[in-house]
């Protein structure tokens, strides 16, 4: 009887985890990329929202997790050019990392290992310091990122371990 029991009381708790995980859930790319960005303009609120390179964690105030797969062609980086101060990261918090240059104008230029133009055009920060860009996986990229006559030129990858907080772009 024991033994029945204690199965029970195991099943029962899977399946209490299982609903409370909302694992992998089906949504759009698009709407998955507008979580993002409300999370990340934090116009969305959570106790906390972090990305991976594949996927979008959030775990609601009241505990509940949420897990969505990213779009499958698209890998998203968040970069946080800096003059004076930054932070290490590898996955970004889009609850939680702050960068220094808040609301601040930039010159982005993004390309990939064959010439490819990606991104050439102004770019602001958000209020957490960062600047969010979906681009396609798979690919090693060249940056330049320009503000008031300071550069700062730096390589990223958007392979599957690859993290998606770039924190060491310092403008010179």
């Amino acid at each position: 009887m024991k033994g029945k029991i204690l199965t029970i009381a195991c099943l029962l708790a899977l399946f209490l985890t299982a609903c409370n995980s909302n694992a992998g859930q089906e949504k759009s790319s698009e709407e998955i990329k507008q979580l993002v960005q409300q999370y990340s303009e934090r116009t969305k609120d959570a106790e906390s929202a972090s990305i991976t390179s594949e996927q979008l964690i959030v775990k609601e105030k009241d505990g509940r997790e949420s897990v969505y797969d990213l779009p499958e062609n698209e890998f998203f980086v968040s970069i946080a050019p800096y003059v004076n101060d930054t932070h290490p990261c590898t996955n970004h918090s889009l609850t939680g990392c702050q960068g220094e240059l808040v609301n601040q104008e930039f010159d982005i230029y993004i390309e990939d290992t064959d010439g490819n133009v990606i991104v050439d055009k102004s770019m602001k920060t958000l209020e957490n310091g960062f600047i969010d860009i979906w681009l396609p996986r798979d690919k090693t990229y060249r940056t330049k990122i320009e503000q008031n006559g300071k550069t700062a030129e730096a390589e990223f990858s958007t392979f599957k371990e690859d993290g998606t907080c770039i924190t060491t772009i310092q403008l010179l």
